[in-house]
């Protein structure tokens, strides 16, 4: 690199969306503490995610990353947990059939603690408090002392991260995740739901096709690809001191990790070119990620690839588009068609959650189900009409039966928000709902499959 790049440059940076520790000596040890503790996930790890995003970038493979907004100290529990990772799976399965292709799991869970604000403040009945910035930083309780940054939040995170994670290795090579149980619980989900048709078909050749697979031999035992999977951890890297801490030199390569998630993305708050945070990621090697909003210049967005991505790795970068249902189709193609005159390979990821969030009357934040269907459809679209990949999609979901995004097959409406609105921060899709978007993007992926084969049929004529 043309800078010089050190775990702790980003000292000298601008900096956005962090917390002003009231007490920096205590902030100072617990870095020193969370420094001496393992690490989370290994380099080799970090690679093998790397290898298989660049799959996704040449067009042979699927992006499936998904996950809660901002995990919680207080919902810590192993059925959480695990029902999150059950619909990804399911998700998964759906969209492999769809698409054709393998699928690519990674989680937005063990780290995902830290969320950015539009304000520092919120104010409430006349007091004024500062924001809830996530439970590795302060507690949502709107008291003083509640919202007090603490440092050792961080040091809960790092043993809550170390815990999941390793329920979710025992999770995806322990059989919970063979393709038969994952077959059967999506049959199950469908099963008595008003759109249950719809999707009974899709399922149904699932079946036959894990029939005809273990009829050639191909059963969980011989075959361990149907018994296990692999399945990476990401979070947005929005606290630097505590990535900095979780900085390590791999013995192999010698390069720097960072060892808390196998990959780390940049939000659309702190994406600033000559900050802090684009400064932390550019030197660590895992595979990592920036969220592109309606407002990014074409020149700004390859600035940005180039200071992230000097080598054009593939699978190195993956460009999150998060710009609204309506926006998309008159932004996005001029930015693909930059990346594509430079010969860029990026991973490119619809984010459909984060730019369709609206204000019920009842108050309650929410998004519409249609709306993130329609951001999903018209980013296929763009890429379709642009000759590139649709490499892949991010949501904020739970395996839970919250009630927090109006729509969907269990028909949630906004004066039913209330009755199980759990999230910390912003609104997640529900077991149904991402499953049923799963299913509709399947459907999506299998179009343009049928398509393409007339196309090239046309062609080779």
């Amino acid at each position: 690199m043309a800078e010089r790049w050190s775990p702790g440059s980003w000292r000298a940076k601008p900096i956005h969306q962090v917390p002003t520790y009231p007490d920096s000596v205590a902030l100072a040890e617990v870095e020193r503490t969370l420094a001496d503790y393992p690490p989370l996930v290994f380099a080799g790890e970090a690679r093998r995610l790397k290898a298989t995003l660049a799959q996704v970038a040449e067009g042979r493979a699927f992006l499936l990353q998904g996950g809660d907004c901002a995990e919680s100290f207080v919902e810590f529990r192993a059925n959480t947990i695990r029902d999150t990772f059950r619909v990804l799976l399911q998700m998964a399965v759906v969209l492999t059939y769809g698409a054709a292709m393998p699928v690519v799991k990674v989680g937005r869970m063990a780290g995902q603690f830290a969320k950015p604000r539009s304000a520092d403040t919120e104010t409430i009945d006349g007091v004024t408090l500062p924001s809830y910035r996530g439970d590795n930083i302060n507690g949502i309780d709107f008291t003083p002392e509640s919202r007090i940054p603490d440092p050792q939040r961080m040091v809960r995170a790092y043993n809550q991260s170390a815990s999941t994670l390793n329920l979710l290795r025992a999770f995806a090579q322990g059989g919970y995740a063979d393709l038969h149980t994952v077959h059967q619980w999506t049959l199950d989900c469908v099963a008595g739901t008003l759109q249950a048709a719809r999707y009974q078909d899709l399922c149904t050749r699932l079946g036959e096709t894990l029939d005809f697979m273990e009829a050639c031999g191909l059963t969980s035992d011989s075959a361990p690809q149907i018994r296990e999977t692999d399945f990476f951890t990401s979070h947005e890297a929005l606290l630097l001191p505590y990535e900095e801490a979780l900085t390590r030199v791999d013995s192999t390569s010698g390069d720097w990790y960072d060892c808390s998630a196998h990959m780390l993305w940049i939000g659309e708050r702190t994406r600033q070119i000559d900050a802090a945070h684009v400064e932390f990621l550019r030197g660590v090697r895992n595979p990592i990620g920036f969220k592109i909003g309606p407002g990014i210049a074409p020149d700004d967005l390859l600035a940005l690839i180039e200071r992230l991505d000097p080598a054009n790795e593939p699978g190195r970068l993956t460009l999150i588009v998060r710009m609204g249902a309506a926006q998309v189709e008159a932004k996005l193609p001029a930015l693909i068609r930059a990346v594509q005159r430079e010969g860029r390979k990026v991973v490119w990821s619809c984010d459909p959650m984060h730019a369709n969030t609206v204000k019920a009357a009842t108050g309650f934040k929410t998004r519409l189900f249609d709306s993130i269907l329609a951001e999903v459809r018209a980013f296929f679209a763009v890429h379709k009409s642009e000759g590139s990949h649709a490499g892949g999609v991010h949501f904020e979901m739970t395996g839970q039966d919250v009630t927090e995004c109006v729509g969907g097959m269990t028909a949630i409406t906004e004066a039913r928000l209330g009755d199980r609105y759990h999230t910390h921060c912003d609104p997640r899709l529900n077991a149904t709902q991402a499953l049923e978007l799963a299913f509709l993007i399947a459907e999506q992926l299998k179009d343009d499959r049928a398509t393409a084969r007339v196309l090239a049929h046309a062609r080779a004529r």
